[in-house]
């Protein structure tokens, strides 16, 4: 199992070398440091003087692969990709371009109002997906499977939006259960975390329970599972014991790969709801074009997505061992 990990540890080294390539190549060549230069200072009555010394202050004045200007090592050291790409894959995320601020030190103070939130949203959105989904299947081909489908078709085709918006409106506004916006730490936080909470597991739900019924429903058909009910067991331990524990490889490629993602937070969420996570960080960044910002948070998001692969097959073992066999 130990060389499997690691032949899948060395598999994503290239691809993390790709990605930061890529990166560097749509931050830097696509849109020019002339560009970001623009952007930030203003396209009125700026001078090329005015760009130069912008660039200079940034360390964009450099060559962008190679600095013939210099010799040995810093030939490649005194360089835009050295400096603001290779750092990244050390996680040395620099200083922004609008205000100067630590990257790194705030992305460790704003990840824990995400982590807040992503945390019991995944844990309670889990428990409750799987609990419906598997209610549905027990229930197959009545009413409770039909008018379950129903409901989450239509909870599907729902946008976040409206949920958002609604539950501000119905809990903060109407009922005055929640604050409608804001963070506080320590005991004061839960107010702040609840609503948020609850509106991304009800904004799950639809999608979530379709998915996990279809897995239900693909293994209470299959030969194991006839023979179950054959020997005389029970429909709910047939369910319960034997289709959830085979089903649990498709089912730990959607948890296990959801996992990442709660590092950087919702997007939304953390905006409507003005909590001051990575979520609302990234959308600021946007906002105010800080490339500087917006380049670290794409490359996270990647290495991110990556761990979670990582985590998924690693998962596989865990649950299967003909894949740690072979």
């Amino acid at each position: 199992m130990l060389a499997y990990i690691i032949r899948r540890c060395l598999y994503a080294i290239p691809i993390i070398i790709g990605v930061n390539l890529i990166t560097f190549l749509l931050f830097f060549v696509w849109s020019s440091p002339d560009n970001m230069a623009r952007t930030i200072l203003g396209e009125k009555n700026i001078t090329q003087e005015d760009i130069d010394n912008w660039k200079r202050d940034h360390g964009y004045h450099l060559p962008l692969f190679m600095n013939f200007r210099e010799s040995g090592l810093a030939v490649f050291t005194q360089t835009i990709f050295f400096q603001k790409s290779v750092g990244l894959m050390f996680f040395n995320f620099g200083r922004s371009d609008r205000n100067n601020i630590d990257i790194s030190r705030e992305i460790r103070r704003r990840i824990w109002p995400s982590l807040a939130i992503a945390i019991p949203t995944f844990i309670i959105a889990l428990l409750v997906d799987i609990t419906f989904a598997m209610l549905v299947a027990y229930y197959r081909a009545t009413y409770v499977d039909f008018w379950g489908v129903v409901v989450c078709v239509t909870m599907m085709s729902i946008s976040m939006l409206f949920y958002i918006i609604g539950g501000q409106w119905l809990f903060g506004k109407m009922l005055r259960l929640f604050p409608i916006s804001g963070y506080d730490t320590g005991t004061n936080m839960f107010k702040f975390v609840i609503l948020p909470v609850v509106i991304g597991v009800i904004g799950g739900v639809g999608m979530a329970v379709r998915f996990y019924r279809t897995i239900f429903l693909e293994e209470v058909n299959k030969d194991y599972v006839r023979t179950a009910r054959a020997k005389g067991l029970g429909e709910g331990k047939v369910l319960f014991k034997h289709a959830l524990k085979n089903a649990m490889i498709p089912i730990l490629t959607n948890v296990v790969m959801t996992i990442p993602f709660l590092v950087m937070g919702s997007l939304l969420m953390e905006n409507f709801f003005a909590i001051p996570g990575l979520g609302s960080f990234t959308i600021d960044a946007i906002y105010a074009q800080d490339f500087a910002i917006v380049r670290c948070m794409v490359y996270i998001g990647a290495i991110l997505y990556i761990v979670g692969l990582l985590l998924t097959d690693i998962s596989y073992t865990l649950v299967d061992p003909r894949i740690r066999l072979e």
